[in-house]
């Protein structure tokens, strides 16, 4: 039913967008970058129901080996140096393989398999170069990032299209910093991975779709006429259905990180007693909540998120819920571990109750977007108020948690009504 009701809305939108616009122009070019915007649009078939496919699922595996590494970044190098290093190495991993998730959405029965292969290789050097990002292997990350970018863009030129809804895949102004700090050292190296992939951010949000059409299709238009064998670009929109699911699959893999640090944590401790049977069975019912939050409540991966959102929306919201949730996956294993010694950290407890809080508050937003304001402060109290007061008392690591599932539970308690119907 989500999808046959998604197919439809991307059939209105592309019959809203291939209507002939206003140009201004009174030399008789309006009627060029009209035709040429009908005639780039693509058509959306009705495919019926499309799930990921068997090469897109080999290729989150990367994202299992990438997820890990990162986790155990922010594990290992606490303190805010740390934490904006596990954001900038997250935010470059999971702009490359957004690329390709996009292309592969795009692309669907058409896909190209040996690019996706090297995009997967070029995402696992990354991962691999991970633990020594302090070093010499920050130029192994970073040129591994430009690769990627690169057969991106190799890839959508030899379909002759243009994905409005993620530019970032076509447009290599934010690869040109990443180049340059090959020759850069700490911590330039740094600022300039920062800088390419705020204009990455900027091209991908910030450019309004609709005018990036009306433009291509006015080259265009003025191209034929003094080349008409040129080949049409068309314009790819996302299959929204199938888009959702690859980003609710990228969000199991984190929640999977999260099961595999606490089981791992624990399988390292010399002694198990109460406390530490109470503190990992309340990490994986935190996870269990969040699982149903993110993907039983909401779309995508993003909690209470409406399955009709625009794709710039969810991409945004997907690129934060997922970099939060890999970071609560390691906090995770930190808490089991912390059982022996009486007390969690207050970086580990701030960190888990800060990620729990700030889904939270997506959660609450795309609720108050989708069903009212009201409805998106029933769960915003339990978002906030339990995290930090949790924060606060520093309950040890079997109360800190269980607290946190209290928040969770508060959440999906809040808007259970809405969510089934009643």
């Amino acid at each position: 039913m989500v999808h046959r009701r998604l197919r439809r809305r991307v059939d209105a939108r592309a019959r809203l967008h291939a209507t002939p616009g206003r140009s201004g122009r009174a030399d008789g070019g309006a009627r060029g970058v009209r035709e040429g915007l009908t005639g780039i649009l693509t058509p959306v078939a009705d495919q019926g129901e499309r799930h990921a496919s068997w090469l897109e699922l080999f290729f989150d595996l990367v994202a299992v080996a990438g997820v890990a590494q990162l986790s155990h970044l922010l594990h290992s190098s606490p303190g805010w140096s740390g934490a904006g290093l596990y954001v900038l190495c997250f935010l470059a991993f999971w702009t490359a393989w957004m690329c390709f998730t996009v292309y592969g959405n795009v692309a669907a029965g058409t896909t190209q398999a040996l690019p996706v292969l090297a995009a997967m290789m070029g995402l696992a050097v990354m991962a691999a170069a991970v633990p020594e990002i302090h070093g010499d292997r920050a130029k192994v990350f970073a040129l591994a990032y430009v690769a990627v970018r690169v057969l991106s863009d190799r890839a959508w030129r030899g379909r002759g299209a243009v994905v409005v809804d993620w530019p970032v895949a076509q447009m290599g102004a934010g690869v040109v910093p990443w180049i340059a700090s090959l020759w850069a050292g700490d911590p330039w190296r740094y600022y300039l991975w920062a800088l390419g992939l705020v204009l990455d951010l900027v091209v991908s949000f910030t450019f309004n779709r609709d005018r990036m059409a009306r433009a291509i299709a006015e080259r265009q238009a003025r191209a034929s006429e003094r080349r008409p064998e040129l080949r049409s670009v068309t314009i790819a929109r996302l299959d929204e259905a199938h888009f959702g699911e690859r980003l609710g699959l990228f969000m199991i893999i984190v929640l999977g990180e999260g099961v595999l640090m606490v089981t791992q944590a624990m399988s390292e401790l010399a002694a198990w007693h109460g406390a530490v049977f109470g503190t990992a069975i309340g990490s994986l019912a935190l996870l269990a909540g969040l699982w149903a939050l993110l993907l039983q409540r909401g779309f995508g991966g993003i909690p209470m998120l409406a399955d009709t959102a625009p794709p710039r929306t969810m991409l945004l919201l997907h690129c934060l819920v997922a970099g939060v949730l890999a970071a609560l996956a390691s906090g995770m294993g930190e808490l089991v571990e912390s059982v022996p010694h009486g007390h969690v950290e207050p970086s580990a407890r701030w960190l888990v109750c800060a990620a729990v809080a700030a889904i939270g508050v997506v959660g609450a937003g795309a609720a108050a977007a989708r069903y009212g304001w009201l409805w998106g402060l029933r769960p915003l109290a339990p978002a906030v108020l339990i995290p930090a007061l949790a924060g606060l008392l520093d309950p040890g690591a079997a109360g800190l948690v269980w607290l946190l599932v209290a928040a969770v539970a508060g959440q999906l308690l809040a808007t259970r009504r809405k969510a089934t119907g009643q």
